[in-house]
């Protein structure tokens, strides 16, 4: 297996699409360091690998990915644990505020998007290149972004989340092209509408709505699973995975499930 022995730093690891990632790393055989904001969380997916796959070497790390000093000391500890970073995957997201518009958001609801979707994805890069990655000049760095960094959907309460999203695209784009003349890799994964706490906060308005997201940790987690197991000569620069039934942003075939006789909007 490509993954397998390889360590890989995980932000946002404690659930969600982090948490299926985790899952699917330690089934390849990934020596695992999770990082999130709750310890609690931290231990709780711990305990799960470790009944799960047995033989994985999985440790946590507790840290906001918006304190720099924080995150610089548990890189530097994972480097002591594991000897190196071979994988960074930036997954650490936070949306606030929803339904309402950007006008009405609390300057402290901005800024704190802000810390964990823009700072959060460069202070974790910045340490982890340059107390692993560039003195070997090589590594993966896999961001996960979303399909709306291309094109914002028409849900009020989103502006500032899906403008963090832009700028991680641009983040990655422009870090992939400095990173030339290095073996370091640098990717962006596009989930579509997955049931994550984010959507179930953005349609709690209108709960009708969420009949158009789908349960998809996995197929997010399988798709990054995919990515990371490319050749070092083959990069998947950038990867969209959205449920069939999602034909655009704004556009979800609703007769889909009828058609093909499932009885949630997925992928499989």
């Amino acid at each position: 297996m490509a993954l397998n022995g390889k360590v890989v730093l995980l932000t946002g690891a404690s659930m969600g699409i982090g948490e299926a990632i985790a899952g699917a790393l330690a089934e390849q055989g990934a020596k695992l360091a999770l990082v999130s904001r709750s310890e609690d969380k931290l231990q709780s997916l711990l305990r799960r690998i470790n009944d799960q796959h047995p033989s994985c070497e999985a440790s946590v790390y507790a840290a906001d990915v918006g304190d720099y000093e924080a995150v610089d000391k548990r890189v530097v500890e994972v480097i002591k644990d594991k000897g190196s970073i071979d994988i960074l995957i930036n997954n650490a997201g936070l949306a606030l505020g929803a339904p309402s518009r950007f006008p009405e958001l609390s300057i402290s609801d901005i800024t704190t998007m802000n810390n964990t979707n823009v700072n959060g994805y460069m202070f974790v890069t910045h340490s982890v290149l340059n107390r692993s990655m560039m003195s070997r000049g090589e590594g993966i760095i896999l961001n996960i972004t979303s399909t709306t960094a291309l094109e914002a959907p028409p849900f009020p309460g989103e502006t500032v989340y899906h403008a963090n999203k832009a700028l991680q695209e641009g983040f990655t784009n422009a870090l992939r092209n400095e990173l030339n003349e290095t073996n370091i890799k640098v990717l962006a994964l596009r989930p579509g509408v997955v049931a994550t706490n984010f959507h179930s906060q953005r349609v709690s308005y209108d709960k009708s709505m969420y009949e158009g997201f789908m349960e998809g940790f996995h197929d997010v987690a399988e798709a990054a699973i995919f990515m990371l197991s490319q050749p070092p000569n083959r990069s998947i620069k950038a990867l969209d995975v959205v449920p069939t039934a999602q034909r655009s942003l704004n556009v979800f075939d609703r007769k889909w499930n009828e058609r093909n006789g499932k009885s949630d909007v997925e992928m499989d």
